[in-house]
């Protein structure tokens, strides 16, 4: 890679995970402001509710890092017009699924949090939870599509002060809105949705200035499309609803192992995790343009050394991250245990030293989704990501949580994510030893 390639790549990346960490705030600065106002029951009722925001999440992910991906492929061919087809079909499915998602809040708030396992001392909370973040869902998915197209239009920097002021906002208005104004969970939920409208905000600065390579045009909503989209970001949106399903089955699990205490130490554990998953999955959006403008003009060196360089990468902030954790868990606990309870802090110790090990193979298996997205291997990304979403973390807790019950769960998650990188492992090589075939029999 030349000077100028390898300050792309530090430039993309940078601006991205520190975008995404801003994200991840939004959710961590609940936890903390709702175990100061709420107590554990709080903290769980939260834990319930992150589920269903995972799946809009996930939506947003798919349309967002899909739409992108296919953009900057046609950007780099010069079909301008196609390009601005696939940004229209992005922008139009977000408000048919964010209204969807809003008559599901309206009218379904309740017997979904039952669903997902509230009793009577947490059902309320959950409530209004899901209530608020349901009604807001399409501002959730429009962020997503926004940043990640404005990113593609190499603008990183403007995607990146939207995501900090979003994120900076909701954690002012979490206080204003718990602390003076005692809203409750409900302004928790609000501080929260409010978010992503001020990162709209941010950037329709992209448009003003007259910027943007791409544009909304009157196109015929056409499925075809939208499938072809959804097929690229699909392993985006594994990731989220897997997240999801694996959250509701820990929740159950811990419940039946710990009650309402260990709910409350995995909810502290979860909500930091969110924020080391969000620094990988920066650093994936962060190498998608790049690889996705390389792939569009067949530069397969730069292909190989961006991957190398991410990889690389990835190791290096695992260590990072482990580290940080290891020797900051007291600490990091401590902000979040309001009551401070000596069962909450021993279970989310033991938890937080043993789950983030697994972000030593996360986040190759991240990268490695994120490359075969953008390079339009969509079943190869699916495979990796159907894998570590649910199909062998599911079956592992519910064995290891058998054995070693607490420490059977926080292992899980660690195995999963060491055996998936053995499947990326024979992928890659797979993939490797076919092309050294090919170029063989075309030398003949």
């Amino acid at each position: 890679m030349d000077e100028s390639g390898l300050k792309q790549f530090i430039r993309y990346i940078s601006l991205s995970i520190l975008g995404m960490i801003g994200i991840s705030c939004y959710i961590l600065a609940d936890t903390f402001f709702i175990s100061r106002a709420l107590g554990p029951s709080g903290i769980a009722a939260l834990n319930l509710s992150i589920s269903v925001y995972s799946v809009i999440h996930g939506l947003g992910l798919m349309l967002a890092i899909g739409g992108a991906s296919k953009y900057s492929i046609l950007k780099s061919k010069k079909e301008d017009e196609e390009a601005d087809k696939v940004f229209t079909i992005c922008f139009k499915s977000s408000f048919i699924i964010g209204m969807i998602f809003a008559i599901i809040g309206f009218f379904f708030s309740r017997p979904l949090g039952c669903l997902l396992g509230a009793n009577h001392e947490t059902l309320g909370m959950t409530e209004s939870y899901l209530k608020t973040i349901l009604f807001f869902a399409v501002f959730f998915l429009l962020n997503n599509i926004m940043i990640s197209f404005v990113r593609n239009d190499n603008n990183p920097k403007l995607s990146m002060i939207a995501m900090l002021t979003g994120s900076l906002s909701n954690i002012l208005l979490d206080y204003i809105f718990m602390f003076p104004l005692k809203m409750g969970m409900f302004g928790a939920a609000f501080a929260t949705c409010l978010a992503p409208v001020i990162s709209l905000g941010v950037l329709s600065i992209h448009f003003i200035r007259k910027n943007n390579g791409f544009h909304y045009i009157r196109y015929i909503f056409q499925i075809s499309c939208l499938i072809d989209i959804s097929a690229l970001g699909l392993s985006a949106f594994i990731n989220e609803i897997s997240s999801a399903v694996v959250l509701i089955i820990f929740n159950l699990v811990i419940l039946n192992l710990e009650g309402n205490i260990g709910l409350a130490s995995y909810g502290i554990v979860a909500n930091i995790a969110l924020v080391g998953l969000a620094i990988f999955t920066g650093l994936a959006q962060g190498i998608q343009p790049i690889i996705s403008q390389a792939y569009g003009l067949n530069d397969k060196v730069l292909l190989k050394k961006i991957l190398k360089y991410a990889i690389v990468t990835a190791i290096v902030l695992a260590v990072l991250v482990y580290l940080g954790v290891f020797y900051n868990s007291k600490n990091i606990i401590h902000l979040f245990n309001n009551e401070q309870n000596p069962q909450i802090s021993q279970i989310a110790k033991r938890g937080l030293n043993i789950y983030f090990m697994g972000f030593f193979f996360a986040g190759i298996n991240i990268c490695m989704a994120m490359y075969l997205t953008a390079t339009e291997q969509a079943r190869n990304a699916f495979i990796i990501s159907i894998l570590r979403g649910c199909l062998i973390i599911v079956p592992m807790v519910l064995l290891l949580s058998s054995w070693w019950k607490m420490t059977g769960v926080w292992l899980s998650f660690v195995f999963t994510e060491f055996f998936v990188t053995i499947v990326v492992s024979f992928i890659w090589l797979l993939k490797s030893d076919l092309a050294i075939k090919l170029q063989f029999e075309n030398s003949r």
